[in-house]
C-alpha cells in the first residue's frame, strides 16, 4: 500500500470509532446503533456443523476475561474441551445404564469444569477443527453417527460386568475426529502441561458463578436448571427476573463480559444479526394493515413486514409468570450459547446487548447480534459471570 492510501484509510477508521451505524435510505426504521459500552473480545470463531456453542461461547468468555485482566490475547482450544467433555458425558450415560442423553450440547459449566480438572491448551496445540477428516471446519455428522451408537450400546449392555476397554475404544474415536489432547506442548517458547497452562492464564477459576430466574425453586437459593445438557448438574443462583438485566448491565458497564445460554428459536431471532421479543398479538391486531392476517402469512411475508417495522416492531415486556410458563410448556428452551460484551442504543433510545456469536462473520454485523434487553431477559436459561461483576449489594445478599 502507498502512504497516501494508508493515511486515508487510517482517517476513515478513526471517524468510524464509536460512530453510529449509517441510516438506511430505503428503510428509515432500520436500526441505527450507537455504542454505550463495548468491552474487548477476541476474534469471531465458527463452530460450523457442530453442536458446540457452549464450548465456543464459554472459551470466548474466558478469553475476554484474560484480555480484561492482563491485556493478553489467547485462542483457547475448543477441541480439547470437547474431547474431555464427551468422554465424561459418556461415562455419565453408562453409569446411568443409558437413562441420560448423550448429545453434542453442553453448558457453560463444562469448559470451566474441564479447565479446573484437566487444564487447557492453545488452539494450535491440537489439529485444526475438521482437518483430521478432510474438512476446513467442524463437521460432527459422521463423528456422532459413529460415537453415539457406540456409547448407547455400552450403556444398554446386558453384561453383568463391563470391562474398561470400552473407554479405550471411545477415546480412539474422540482422538480420531478431534485429535489427541496433548500431555505437554510448547507455547511462545515455554513448555507447559494443560494444567500449568491453565494456571498461567492469571484467572481465579473459582471466581465464576451462574444465574437464572424461575419460580419452581425458591429465590435466593441455588439449583441445577433442569435441561438435558446441564448433565453435570451445576448449581445456579435463582434470582427474581428484574435482577437478570441488572447483573448483566453491571458487568458490562464495569468492563466484564457474560457467557449467556438461552433460546434463539423464537421468530424474533433473525439470521441478520438482530433479536426482538415480538409481541405477536399486537402485530396480529394492528388495524388497517396486513397484520390482521398475521397468522395466515408466509414466513417470508412476515419477515418482510417485521423488517419494514424495524426498530418500531412491538415487543413483549417479559414477566416472571411468562418466563415460568414458557419454561414449563417447553417454549423456553436451551438451544444456544453466546457472549454478551456490550450495550448499544438504537435511534429510538431502545437498549440492546451486543452479543458475539460463533457462526463466523455472518449476518448484517459480521458475527455480532444486537439483541434487545427484552429478548435476553425473556429467553435466558442461565448465564455465567465473574462474581466480581455482580452488584455489591447482591453479592452481599448471596454471600459470594
Amino acid at each position: 500500500m502507498n502512504k497516501v492510501f494508508i493515511t486515508a484509510l487510517m482517517a476513515l477508521s478513526a471517524l468510524g470509532v464509536n460512530a453510529a451505524t449509517p441510516k438506511d435510505s430505503v428503510n428509515p426504521n432500520k436500526p441505527v446503533f450507537k455504542v454505550v459500552k463495548e468491552n474487548a473480545i477476541t476474534s469471531i470463531k465458527n463452530q460450523n456443523r457442530s453442536g458446540t456453542c457452549w464450548d465456543y461461547s464459554t472459551l470466548s468468555f474466558f478469553e475476554a476475561e484474560i484480555l480484561r485482566a492482563s491485556g493478553k490475547t489467547y485462542d483457547l482450544c475448543e477441541s480439547f474441551v470437547a474431547n474431555k467433555t464427551y468422554m465424561d458425558r459418556a461415562v455419565h450415560v453408562v453409569r446411568l445404564h443409558g437413562d441420560a442423553q448423550f448429545a453434542q450440547g453442553g453448558s457453560c459449566y463444562d469448559p470451566l469444569y474441564v479447565i479446573k480438572n484437566y487444564g487447557i491448551c492453545p488452539e494450535d496445540a491440537m489439529p485444526f477443527p475438521g482437518s483430521l477428516y478432510g474438512d476446513s471446519l467442524n463437521n460432527y455428522g459422521e463423528f456422532f453417527s459413529v460415537m453415539t451408537p457406540y456409547v448407547e450400546s455400552v450403556a444398554k449392555s446386558t453384561a453383568k460386568q463391563l470391562s474398561t476397554q470400552w473407554k479405550v475404544g471411545l477415546q480412539g474415536i474422540l482422538d480420531a475426529y478431534l485429535g489427541q489432547c496433548p500431555e505437554k506442548f510448547t507455547y511462545q517458547g515455554k513448555s507447559y502441561t494443560p494444567q500449568t497452562f491453565a494456571a498461567s492464564l492469571g484467572l481465579n477459576w473459582d471466581d465464576y458463578t451462574t444465574f437464572t430466574s424461575y419460580t419452581h425453586h425458591p429465590f435466593w437459593t441455588k439449583f441445577a436448571v433442569e435441561v438435558q445438557d446441564n448433565w453435570r448438574y451445576p448449581q445456579s443462583w435463582n434470582v427474581p427476573i428484574e435482577y437478570l438485566s441488572q447483573i448483566i448491565d453491571n458487568a458490562i458497564m464495569n468492563g466484564y463480559t457474560v457467557a449467556w445460554g438461552g433460546d434463539v428459536s423464537e421468530d424474533g431471532f433473525t439470521r441478520d444479526g438482530l433479536a426482538y421479543m415480538y409481541d405477536t398479538k399486537k402485530m396480529e391486531s394492528m388495524e388497517g394493515s396486513d397484520m390482521a392476517r398475521w397468522l395466515k402469512l408466509s414466513a417470508a411475508k412476515k419477515k418482510s413486514i417485521v423488517d419494514s417495522l424495524g426498530v418500531n416492531v412491538p415487543e413483549v415486556t417479559p414477566t416472571q409468570k411468562q418466563r415460568q410458563e414458557r419454561f414449563d410448556n417447553w417454549q423456553l428452551t436451551d438451544d444456544h450459547g453466546m457472549l454478551i460484551y456490550g450495550i448499544a442504543k438504537d435511534q429510538n433510545g431502545k437498549e440492546y446487548y451486543m452479543v458475539k456469536n460463533s457462526w463466523g462473520e455472518t449476518g448484517e454485523y459480521k458475527g455480532t447480534w444486537y439483541m434487545t434487553k427484552n429478548f435476553i431477559v425473556a429467553n435466558t436459561m442461565d448465564f455465567m459471570v465473574n462474581k466480581n461483576a455482580v452488584p455489591k449489594d447482591l453479592r452481599k445478599k448471596l454471600g459470594i
